[in-house]
């Protein structure tokens, strides 16, 4: 099939359907409508390809000021096709990139030569090949050309493009850009397992993890994991993301209600609270460097009368405030160390570290709860905090297992405004659902203890 010429575009668009009749199509019109626009935008898309090749080669380095791109004014032809399209600067790219792979050349005799990638030139310009797909693929082929014999590389183009395009034997219908990303990942391993070395000793160099500056009330983070790196963490993720086990007290009328037991979270809020209990696991497991003799503790700061009336505090290398509330939460968990300073700032008196459990309390708190003591919530035991049932600070709550619960991160964070509540009888922890999720506000017993539970099956048993 020829390429389609601007006589013939134009004469298809005053056919196209009005934007504002979409709605009025019924569901096998309007599919039909969109296979019948992206075919259209196709063929304009190799329009857009041939002409920044164009472009390009009418703005060579070589040609210096006599160039296309430098008579215009500009330093590139990617700025030219920018300035003249007003696309972004990796759009002008990629369809500069394409081009360079797939336009027709010329040999030094003047003799016609085939593009580097003849079999995407012509589905490209058929309009049976998207840019998308085209791109996934020639990201994996295109470094191979001098590493791998052409016949080889010629066959896995072929493929592939028979696969995005649904001409392929083994397919039933035309691959997704995606699935062609994959699928030409695997032929490039295949074809050059040798050139994932380099690769891989360019990741190791640039891996890596940078905490940015506090923006509005967060820290933005960025980097790069390594692959393996990233599935370590994608798996964990994965085990704790899984759907939301419903409260085991609920009725079957109650259950039936899917909207009840939804984890209000976000799955990347999910994912945020999830490591913040990993890191507060490893900090507490006693494998970690120390930090000036101690275990890595995030040193957080407050004046004596705020602590006590609901100020803010401040937390060592965070330059933003913290909230009461959070003060608090972490007053819980982490307890106090009294230090008394003279107005000159000279430290006067050092107390004891007060209203943290110690490892022992933990130990059987945690034989007690199993896990965060919300029903429904996944996360184990190694990752809670000991939650003060009778806050510490403002009621004098004892720092004692009849006291102390294991919440998970979010839920102690929330466990004032969720609508959940816990009380401790007989120094047995019981868990009040909010009202949207028990409108009887019934107190039930709550353990994620097996060992727990099989005691009261045999409490309970024949």
């Amino acid at each position: 099939m020829n390429s389609p010429t601007l006589v013939d575009l134009t004469e298809a668009v005053p056919t196209a359907l009005p934007v504002a009749s979409m709605g009025g199509l019924d569901d096998e019109a309007l599919l039909a409508a969109i296979r019948e626009i992206e075919a259209l935008g196709r063929h304009v898309d190799a329009l857009r390809i041939a002409g920044a090749g164009e472009i390009a080669a009418r703005s060579r380095t070589e040609d210096g000021p006599a160039g296309l791109a430098a008579r215009k004014g500009c330093r590139s032809a990617n700025e030219l096709l920018q300035r003249l399209t007003q696309v972004s600067s990796a759009t002008g790219a990629a369809r500069l990139g394409l081009a360079a792979l797939t336009r027709p050349d010329t040999a030094l005799s003047g003799a016609a030569m085939p593009a580097k990638f003849d079999h995407v030139r012509a589905a490209l310009e058929a309009g049976e090949l998207g840019v998308d797909a085209a791109i996934a693929l020639m990201k994996n082929l295109a470094p191979l050309q001098d590493r791998v014999h052409p016949d080889a590389l010629d066959a896995a183009e072929k493929e592939l493009v028979a696969a995005a395009t649904g001409t392929s034997p083994d397919c039933s219908m035309p691959a997704s850009a995606d699935e062609i990303r994959i699928q030409a990942s695997v032929w490039r391993a295949t074809l050059d397992p040798d050139g994932l070395e380099p690769d891989e000793a360019h990741a190791m160099a640039k891996r890596g993890f940078r905490l940015g500056p506090e923006r509005n009330g967060l820290v933005p983070v960025s980097g790069g994991l390594l692959p393996e790196a990233a599935g370590r963490v994608k798996r964990l993720f994965d085990a704790y993301l899984t759907p939301t086990t419903a409260p085991a007290f609920l009725t079957d009328e109650e259950l039936a209600d899917k909207n009840a037991v939804k984890d209000p979270r976000s799955k990347d809020q999910q994912r945020h609270d999830i490591l913040i209990g990993v890191l507060d696991a490893m900090a507490r497991s006693g494998n970690t460097p120390t930090v000036g003799g101690a275990a890595p503790t995030v040193l957080v700061t407050v004046r004596a009368e705020d602590l006590d009336t609901g100020g803010a505090g401040y937390a060592d290398g965070v330059e933003s405030p913290l909230s009461p509330t959070t003060v608090q939460q972490m007053v819980c968990s982490g307890g106090t160390q009294k230090v008394l300073i003279g107005r000159n700032g000279r430290i006067l008196k050092l107390g004891s570290a007060e209203r943290c459990f110690t490892a022992p309390q933990r130990r059987a708190i945690t034989a007690r709860d199993g896990g965060c003591l919300i029903p429904g919530c996944s996360i184990p035991a190694g990752w809670c905090e000991v939650h003060h049932v009778i806050p510490a600070a403002a009621e004098g709550g004892p720092t004692h297992p009849d006291n102390g619960v294991l919440l998970c991160w979010f839920h102690h964070r929330t466990i004032d405004t969720s609508g959940w509540a816990i009380r401790m009888r007989a120094g047995a922890p019981e868990v009040q659902a909010p009202p949207w999720l028990d409108h009887m506000r019934r107190w039930r017993p709550a353990t994620k203890s097996r060992t727990a539970m099989a005691a009261q099956v045999a409490q309970h048993g024949p």
